[in-house]
C-alpha cells in the first residue's frame, strides 16, 4: 500500500503538470473562451477543480468532503481578473491536495470518510478524486490544444512517433518505476 500512496501522488502531480504545461502559452482571453454557448472556458474548470479540491481535502480525514461553505453553482460563473489570478487559485487547489495526501500513512486507507454522507475507503476517496481530476484536467488539455491549433506542443507522444518512443522504451533494461519518473 505504500506504493500505492507513493503512485497517486505522483499521478496527481502528473496531472497538476498537464495543466502547468497547458496555461504556458494561453493568454487571459484565451482562458476565459467559450467555444459554444453554455460551455465551460479552461477558466470555469480551473474554478470548479479549485472549489473541489479545497472542499475534498481540507480536514480530508476529519470532515465530509462536501464542505457547508462550497458553493459548487458558482464555480461555474468566472470571476477571475487575470491571468495570474487563475493560476494562483490552480497552485492554492493543488497545494490543499498535496498538503492532505502527503501526510497520509498506510494505515489511513482503510479509514472511512464521507463526501455528502456517503462512506468511502480513504482509497476510494482518492481514486474518486484522481478520475474526477483527469477528466477535467483531459479538457483543459483539448481546450489549449484547439485553441493553440498548430502551435500546440504534444504533452504526449506526438503523433507519429510511437515506433520511435517504443524503440527508446524497449531498448532500456526492464526496471520498475513510475511511469511519470520518465517525463
Amino acid at each position: 500500500m505504500e506504493s500505492y500512496l507513493t503512485s497517486v501522488i505522483k499521478q496527481f502531480d502528473y496531472y497538476k503538470s498537464l495543466g502547468d504545461k497547458t496555461f504556458i502559452n494561453l493568454s487571459f482571453e484565451d482562458f476565459q473562451k467559450e467555444f459554444v454557448k453554455d460551455s465551460n472556458s479552461i477558466a470555469v474548470i480551473v474554478k470548479h477543480l479549485v472549489g473541489n479540491m479545497l472542499s475534498r481535502w481540507t480536514n480530508f480525514l476529519t470532515e465530509d468532503g462536501e464542505k457547508s461553505w462550497r458553493h459548487r453553482d458558482q464555480e461555474f460563473e468566472n470571476t477571475f481578473t487575470s491571468k495570474t489570478d487563475i493560476i494562483e487559485n490552480w497552485n492554492r487547489g493543488w497545494q490543499c491536495l498535496f498538503d492532505a495526501i502527503n501526510t497520509l500513512k498506510t494505515d489511513d486507507l482503510e479509514r472511512i470518510i464521507y463526501i455528502r454522507n456517503q462512506g468511502h475507503t480513504v482509497t476510494e476517496a482518492i481514486n474518486r478524486q484522481l478520475a474526477h481530476y483527469s477528466y477535467h484536467v483531459g479538457q483543459i488539455i483539448f481546450l489549449g490544444k484547439l485553441l493553440q491549433g498548430e502551435n500546440w506542443k504534444s504533452l504526449s507522444i506526438p503523433k507519429g512517433n510511437s515506433s520511435k518512443y517504443n524503440k527508446e522504451k524497449f531498448g532500456k533494461a526492464k526496471s520498475r518505476r513510475h511511469f511519470t519518473d520518465d517525463l
